[in-house]
Formats: C-alpha cells, structure tokens, sequence
C-alpha cells in the first residue's frame, strides 16, 4: 500500500487496525486449516480497498482447529495496542461463520456502543472484515463448509487500562476496532469516534446532558471545582464543534461545555477546532474585544504580544477593563456557539484558568451543573 502520508509538513507512515489484524490471522489460520501448511503471508485486502501482504506469526496446526497470529502495526500513529499480536483459533462448522472473543478481548457491559450488552468487543467492520476474509480462504480452497473463529489479543486486558474502554463499559480486554482497516497517523478522525462512541453509551444509559470537556484541564476543573461526576464526562480533545454537532444529532437536548480559556475563547471568533496549529488567535481575540471596549493603543499592543491567555487577563487587570472585556468575549462565545447548534440544543458553558479560577460562564450554566450533580 501506500504507506506514506503527510501531516503538518511531515513524512508519516501509515499502519492497519486491529480489525485487519485480526482478518489476516483468520485467514492465514483458515488457510492452515484447510491445506495443512501455513502460508508465508497472506494478501488481505481492507474495507477501504487497500491490499496489504501480512506475515503470520506463532502458526500452530491442531487436531481439530488451526491459530496464527498478525502482528499490529500502528505505523506513526501513538497507539497502544502497537506491536501486539492478534490471535485467530479457527475450527470448521457446517455451514455459516461464528465470531468469538478470546482471552484479551474485552465484554461489552453497558449499552450504546456498536456491539450488543454481553458481546465480544469485535466492531461491525472488524466483523465483516474477518467474515469476508474467512468466505475468500474458503473459495480458494474449494471448500464449501463454515468456521468457528475465536479472536483474541495478546496482553489486551493490560493494554486496555490505557485506553477508555472501561469508562465505555468495555471490560477484560481491548475492543477490536476499525472501519477501514487502515490506520492514519496522528488520526483525527480516530479520536472523533472515541467522543462519538462515550456520547452514544451515555445517551444509551439515560443521561441528556452531553457534558463536554476539551482536556484534562477542564475535567479535573469540573471535578474539583464544580463538583461533578466525570464518569458523566466526555474528553473531546480539539474538535469542539465535531462533539457539538455529534451530540446535538443524537438528541441530547443539553449540553454543557467546561474548559479552560486557552481554548475556549477561541470560539469567540468561531474557531471550532482549537488546535493551535490550526487556529490559535487568542491574543487577536483579546486584543479586538479590549479594542472595542476602549482600550488605549499600548494596552492593545501589550494584549497582541501576550503570550498567554492569564497574561491578558494580567494586563487587563491592570488597565482595569478584565470585567467589561470579558462579558464583550463571553457575549460572543455565546453568540458562536448557538449560531453552530441553530436551535438543535440548549448550550451552556463554563471558561477558566488555573490561575484565575472562573472567567466567564453562560446564564444556564450552574442550572446544567445542577442536573448533572442530581
């Protein structure tokens, strides 16, 4: 495949999922089974098209049943589940195909995810991955019966501990995940559906309030300041108007986003994804709202060289404009992030910074904490 990308003006490898893992090791496995002799690679090609050439690895042919391992590889991607081997132990059935989670495979405990309360962890896509890779081993060798194949991951209930998968109800073992079968470095889109998926299981267990925190910061903020439960929490890194949107679709009428200013105010220039290597401009949003509320030329060329969001509030301060500047930048948050929902939920939010505590909140926001508490 085409193992290279580029992000941010960089050179990066591309990897493959967990799901295509474990297709290859069923396919290699199947392909044992079948012909008595494990293949030196096999071709598997992933839901997005992609054709990649895997090795096989701790092949063993039983009695009854044949395993073989891939090996995951994550490419430039920090992934945790990188270099472990994924397991398939494949039997012959009948007729049709039976998919089970082995050792390190974690159980699915709560409802709102992909996979059914009571289920291995094995994704939709994963699923219809290893189904279709068992069908074309099958074919190749003529052979017209089923398989059972029992899926499993080498040290997936330790490497689990690093993941969310607990805070999901995922517990024992790592989920088997992957839509297309192919790892993008640095993904996006990877960390997107891990918002997606928290908000689906908490909307499933009942709760109407998507409480959303960009990072840490702001949930340790709303646990220690505002007391609230963080299993009720959902981490949506930068992609603040991805998670707004996403909740608003599934139908939370309620939404509460806790942060720190650093972040925050940059959606008072409708700034949705607030990674600073893709917006950053919260001097510029200082400096036009102290503009606006009658700072003098040194103040705004002082708030224009800050170099963070506690040395504006520092240089306000001494001009004496904090307060009026800050209900100019609140007013504006609130005015961009309704202009984001358009009426699909009621929003509120709470800023801040670790030096100056509570900066600025929107009218319903201690009501949202209220409900959360209760």
């Amino acid at each position: 495949m085409g193992q290279l990308v580029y992000r941010n003006q960089s050179e990066m490898r591309r990897g493959y999922t967990t799901g295509t893992c474990a297709a290859a090791a069923a396919q290699a496995a199947a392909l044992l089974l079948l012909t008595g002799k494990a293949p030196q690679e096999v071709r598997h090609i992933t839901p997005s098209g992609v054709a990649l050439s895997l090795t096989p690895e701790q092949t063993c042919l039983e009695q009854d049943a044949a395993v073989c391992a891939i090996r995951k590889d994550s490419g430039d991607d920090p992934d945790v589940t990188n270099g472990i081997r994924i397991f398939a132990r494949v039997e012959k059935r009948p007729s049709g195909i039976e998919i089970a989670g082995g050792t390190g495979v974690g159980r699915v405990t709560k409802p709102g995810l992909a996979c059914a309360v009571g289920k291995a962890a094995i994704n939709p896509g994963p699923r219809a991955q290893i189904i279709a890779a068992l069908e074309a081993a099958a074919a190749g060798c003529g052979y017209p019966g089923g398989f059972a194949v029992t899926i499993s991951a080498e040290n997936g209930e330790a490497i689990a501990e690093q993941t969310y998968n607990a805070h999901l109800g995922v517990l024992g073992g790592i989920s088997i995940l992957g839509t297309s079968g192919i790892v993008e470095p640095m993904s996006e889109a990877a960390l997107m559906e891990t918002t997606h998926l928290e908000l689906d299981s908490l909307l499933a267990q009942g709760q109407r309030i998507a409480f959303l925190c960009p990072g840490n910061y702001g949930a340790d903020f709303g646990r220690d300041t505002l007391g609230l439960d963080l299993e009720q929490a959902v981490k949506c890194s930068n992609f603040i108007g991805d998670a707004l949107d996403y909740a608003a679709w599934k139908g939370f009428p309620e939404i509460l986003l806790v942060g720190h200013a650093g972040k925050l105010v940059k959606l008072a220039a409708g700034v949705m994804n607030t990674h600073s290597s893709v917006a950053d401009g919260r001097q510029e949003v200082f400096t036009a709202h102290a503009a606006l509320c009658g700072a003098s030329k040194p103040v705004l060329e002082q708030l224009m060289q800050a170099i963070s969001v506690d040395a504006c509030i520092a240089i306000l301060d001494e001009a004496g404009l904090r307060e009026p500047v800050m209900q100019h930048i609140a007013a504006a948050i609130e005015q961009k992030l309704r202009l984001r929902l358009r009426g699909r939920a009621n929003i509120q939010y709470i800023m801040f910074t670790s030096r100056y505590g509570l900066l600025a909140q929107s009218a319903g926001a201690e009501e949202l904490c209220e409900k959360l508490r209760k």
